[in-house]
Formats: structure tokens, C-alpha cells, sequence
């Protein structure tokens, strides 16, 4: 997290807004690294937080300059959420159960088919589709109020695979691929606060 903040602010800083795609890019290689490598690959973490926070500097940055302030509040909204959760998770308000992690695992493909049926919607004229600083119908209000909450539960089972790791013992190099886990989710919910917080500024 501090390479990713501290890349983020160099971007933002900077305006590197040339080295946003292959940012993602990258990022997207080094994830694939890390998640299907058997063995733990600490130099590949740091290089994903690394593009990240690159990516998300340029990309934060993009839309402050569209809605002055708007990352501010997403930045205090994603905090907000994760202490939230994880109080909710540490006095077992929210348990996590087989039925849980099923329900979670079909929220999120579904969410991820009514996105990218909408997308390629948008994409031969069939409705509105998105635009990146707003997106123009109720439906993408919608998956975006889905997105927040879905990046906020998806943050208790990442802590509950992490305690069962713990748990079982696991080797201590694990901790990166744990906290790995954790920071996408948590990237994931900044972007689905941010763009919430851009479709309701934009109605305004």
C-alpha cells in the first residue's frame, strides 16, 4: 500500500497521463503472475502496486479535474467502508459461511455480465452506454451502487482467508499474496466510489 500511495502520488503530481494504459497493462500481467504462481513472488507484488498506483494517480487526477474535490471524498468514502466492514467482520455482526462465499461468487459474475452486456450496448449504439467521466442511464447507477457494495463485502472475505491462513500456519512469505488480495479489493472499491460519487455530482 505505501508503494502503491506513494506511485499514486508521483502520477498525480507528475500528469504521466501517457502511462496510464500500459500501467494497467502491466499491472494486469504482474496480477496474473501472482495469482496463478505457485510459489510467492514478493518483486511481482511490488511492481503491481507500483503500475497501480501509477494507473489510479492518472486516473484520480483525470476525474479532479472534471469534479474539483472528488477524490477526496472518495478516498474518506473507501476508508469509511473498510473500517466499517472490518468492525462489522472483528465482532462477528457478519459472519462468513459456505453460503456466503457461494452468494458472493454469483453477485459478482452477475454484476460482471449486466456490465459488460451494457458496455458492448453502449458500444453499438443500443443504449447510452457509459462515458468515462458519467455514465448516462439508471442502469449505471445501479451497477455502480452494486460495484460499492460488492468491493465492500468482497473485503470480508479477504479477511477471513487471510485468518485462515493464519490459522492453518501457512508460511510467512504468505502475507504477500494476502495482502495482494487486499489491496485489489480495496483499488476496486475506491474506483466504485469514485465513479458513484462522479455519476451523482454529474445529475446535480
Amino acid at each position: 500500500f505505501a508503494v502503491l500511495v506513494t506511485a499514486g502520488a508521483i502520477a498525480w503530481t507528475g500528469r504521466l497521463d501517457g502511462l496510464m494504459l500500459p500501467a494497467i497493462i502491466g499491472a494486469l500481467i504482474f496480477s496474473m503472475v501472482l495469482t496463478f504462481s505457485k510459489r510467492v513472488k514478493p518483486w511481482a507484488a511490488i511492481a503491481y502496486a507500483a503500475l497501480e498506483g501509477i494507473a489510479l494517480g492518472v486516473i484520480s487526477h483525470f476525474y479532479e479535474a472534471r469534479f474539483p474535490g472528488i477524490v477526496s471524498q472518495a478516498i474518506i468514502g473507501t476508508l469509511g467502508a473498510f473500517v466499517g466492514i472490518l468492525f462489522a467482520y472483528k465482532t462477528k455482526r457478519i459472519r462468513v459461511t459456505e453460503k456466503f462465499n457461494r452468494t458472493m461468487g454469483a453477485a459478482l459474475i452477475g454484476y460482471l455480465v449486466v456490465g459488460l452486456a451494457s458496455m458492448i450496448a453502449g458500444m453499438f449504439g443500443m443504449n447510452q452506454g457509459f462515458g468515462f467521466y458519467k455514465p448516462h442511464s439508471s442502469l449505471a447507477l445501479l451497477l455502480c451502487v452494486a460495484g460499492v457494495g460488492l468491493a465492500t463485502f468482497f473485503l470480508v472475505v479477504d479477511f477471513d482467508q487471510i485468518e485462515k491462513m493464519i490459522a492453518a500456519g501457512a508460511p510467512h512469505e504468505e502475507a504477500w499474496r494476502a495482502g495482494f488480495g487486499l489491496m485489489v479489493t480495496v483499488v476496486w472499491l475506491y474506483m466504485e466510489v469514485l465513479r458513484l460519487l462522479s455519476y451523482l455530482r454529474d445529475n446535480n
